[in-house]
């Protein structure tokens, strides 16, 4: 039975993120300076998914008024499709709510169809296009809003997916 908390990212964890984003993004991930100065950053919050002590995902995000702009979210490659990108995400929108925190924006791949499929399941809209925004490869990225998370359909959702989580868990951890 594999068990996943969340906790706050700190700096023990900064040796586990950088080994999953050279798998997930190749050369061209962030550095540990990055996160560090993130970590210090004080309208940044980040949290960890964490599983016999180390950290196998992690979520980021900025918050700015009553937006939350999330920087990054990743899961080690041997725990993706468990959930655990929903299950992050489901903890960056409580934060949201417990702060007041209105909409949710984010910029993606165009080509990462995975994780725009993720974002679409949590409400995120397509409102345009960031031309060349990556810089390895000058790809675009589509820039993505939720409606204002405290929409009574928008919270319909949130608990329709939080209540997915709690049933895949309890039938995955039998």
């Amino acid at each position: 039975m594999q068990q996943f908390k969340i906790e706050k990212m700190d700096q023990k964890h900064i040796d586990d993120i950088l080994q999953i984003e050279e798998l997930c993004y190749g050369a061209h991930h962030w550095s540990k300076d990055s996160f560090l100065t993130e970590l210090n950053n004080k309208i940044s919050s980040y949290k960890c998914i964490i599983n016999e002590n180390k950290c196998i995902g992690y979520i980021g995000f900025w918050k700015i008024i009553d937006e939350a702009h999330i920087t990054n979210l990743s899961v080690h490659p041997d725990f993706q499709n468990k959930k655990l990108a929903q299950k992050l995400l489901l903890s960056m929108i409580d934060e949201c709510y417990k702060e007041k925190i209105k909409y949710i924006t984010l910029e993606v791949r165009i080509s990462n169809k995975k994780a725009i499929s993720l974002y679409e399941k949590f409400g995120f809209k397509s409102l345009g296009i960031r031309k060349n925004y990556y810089q390895d490869n000058n790809e675009s990225a589509l820039i993505m809003w939720s409606e204002n998370i405290f929409n009574k359909n928008y919270k319909k959702l949130y608990d329709r997916i939080k209540e997915n989580i709690i049933n895949y868990e309890e039938n995955n951890n039998k």
